[in-house]
Order: C-alpha cells, then structure tokens, then sequence
C-alpha cells in the first residue's frame, strides 16, 4: 500500500509543473484574445472608415466612372467585419509576441535571453515595414499596372470582399519576406551556417525570391519584382549581421582561450614541480646503506672475546674448586 502511494506521489509531482505550464498558457492565450477582442471592439466603429483607406491605392487607379463593387448580399457588413478583426491581430503583434518571451523566458539562459529579445523586436518592426511598403509603394505601382492594361470596353469594378482577400495577403507576403535578415541572424547564431556559406548560396537566393514572388503575387512582373528584389536585399543585410556576429563570436572565443592558457600552464607548472619532489623523494629512498653515515646510537655486543691469560686463569680456577670438592669428600 506504501509503495503505491508512493507511487502516486512521484506521479502528481512530476505532472504538477506540466499542468503548471497549461495553466499559465491557458492564461497567457486568454489575454491575447481580450487584448484583440479590445482592439476590435475600437475599430468596429471605424470598420466603414477603415476598409475606404486601405482601398484607397486602388481607387487612385480606376478610371474616371468605375467603382467598387459589392457582389454578395451581406458584403457591405462582413467585409469590414472581416477587415477589423484582421487589423486587430495585426496591432496585437507585439503583444502576442510579449506574451509568448513571457512564457517562453524562464527555460531560457542569459546569453540566450539577450539574444531572443532584439530578435523579437526586430521581427516586429520588419513584419510592419513589409506591410507598409506594399501599401504605399507596392500597391500603387501594380494598380497602375492592372489599369493600364484593361481591354478597351472593360469596366474595371472589383469586388470589395476580393479585393481585401488580395491586399491581406499581399500584406502576409510583404510581412513574412521582410524577415529574411532574422532568419539569417538565427542561423548563423545557431551554428547551422555562417556569413561566408550564405554568401555562397547568393545565386539561389536570388532565383528563389524570384520564384517565391511570382507563387504569392498575382501573374505580373510588377509585383513580382517588387517582392523579390527586397528579399534579395535583405537577404544581403542578413550577411552582414551574420558576419559582424560571426566576427564578434570569433573574438570571444579566442578572448577564452587566452584566459584558459595561463591557467593551463600554471596547472601544467604545479604538476611538474609535483613529480619533480616525488622523483626526489623516490631517489633519496633507495639510495645505498652504504652511503648513509653511521649512527652513534650502535648497541655494542654483548660478549667479548678472552684473551689466553684470561683462559688460563679461567681454567686455574676451576680445578682449584675441584680439588677442595674432592678433600671434602674424603
């Protein structure tokens, strides 16, 4: 019964910090949705206002006559509905990434810590820059492109609802191609690669942007280029992050292993000055008997050799007392 308590016991608190951690991630996604929730509460009453300004590129583009278009029944309410949701994630990324080094940075290190928030930041601030350059330079050029090339006796009214389909996702393209510079940081930190391979791959860079531009922009050279030609820079920016990293972490390293070797050679010292007494201590205990001095402290033997005076008196004396036993007797 003890041992299945016991058991029990060593279970519970190996599941406990488990359970710890989907609370506080439970928490954690409970405030991201009141924070956006908030946030859209706000701009649902700028919902009509909203949706006008982020079609304003396209409407600087159409001819004189042509509007936008509502084809679905309920278009002119969900498509704003749509656009304030969007828009409030949108302004809720930094505080879903706040929330997510907040759960994230106590199994961190330090050195890792100091890594991970800058990037944080920075992937923030690349995310908006790609949204804000395909609103103002992007959009306005290949708009201009789309109208130009409207066949003669074409009305050009596009649909409110498509319409914001292919600005949000313009909007996602721009944002996740602006991060190139990260994910090159991340890499090179990380020891998968270093400046000078990445420099190396610059070829298929450059095709790949090419490529990923023409599978997440329309069919034009336009807005192809545009995308791929900024991921190309970046991509170049990410290098030179990658090296001035690269370099500082080479300093570091041999800043190490400068402070390692005097250490090294006075362990190195100590251990021969070691075997040098022991070595001395071993020769002193075998050296020869011979070489040693002579001690005063020699016992002396306890017999002595007789000389012959010292016999013959010896002697003498016996047989004196072996001739008074025998006139005793008589």
């Amino acid at each position: 019964m003890s041992e299945n308590q016991q058991d029990t016991d060593t279970t519970m608190e190996n599941e406990q910090p488990f359970m710890a951690h989907l609370i506080e991630l439970r928490d954690r996604i409970l405030r991201i949705v009141i924070v956006v929730i908030a946030f859209f509460v706000v701009l649902f009453f700028f919902a009509n206002d909203l949706y006008h300004l982020v079609s304003q590129p396209l409407l600087d583009q159409l001819p004189d006559g042509s509007t936008m278009i509502a084809t679905g029944v309920a278009a002119p309410f969900l498509t704003p509905f749509k656009l304030s949701l969007v828009s409030s994630i949108f302004l809720a990324i930094p505080y879903i990434f706040y929330q997510f080094w907040s759960f994230v940075a106590p199994g961190l290190y330090q050195h890792e810590k100091r890594l991970a928030l800058p990037l944080i930041a920075s992937s923030v601030i690349l995310f908006y820059s790609g949204i804000v350059f395909s609103f103002y330079i992007v959009f306005p050029l290949m708009f201009a492109f789309f109208t130009a090339t409207t066949p003669e006796g074409v009305a050009m009214m596009t649909d409110i609802s498509q319409y914001l389909d292919f600005i949000l996702k313009m909007f996602f393209a721009f944002g996740l191609a602006f991060e190139v510079p990260v994910v090159t940081i991340v890499l090179t930190i990380t020891g998968v690669t270093d400046a000078d391979k990445l420099a190396e791959k610059r070829p298929y860079v450059i095709v790949g942007s090419f490529i990923l531009g023409m599978l997440l922009t329309p069919p034009d050279i336009v807005s192809q280029t545009l995308l791929a030609i900024p991921i190309w820079l970046l991509f170049e920016l990410g290098i030179v992050f990658s090296r001035i990293i690269g370099n500082r972490k080479a300093r570091e390293q041999e800043k190490e292993k400068n402070n390692e070797k005097p250490s090294k050679d006075n362990n190195d010292s100590s251990v021969d000055k070691q075997q040098h007494d022991t070595t001395d201590t071993t020769t002193e205990s075998h050296e020869p008997a011979s070489d040693k001095e002579p001690s005063d402290d020699i016992e002396e033997p306890r017999y002595k050799a007789m000389t012959d005076e010292e016999m013959e008196a010896e002697l003498d004396a016996i047989e004196r007392e072996d001739d008074e036993k025998d006139n005793r007797k008589t």
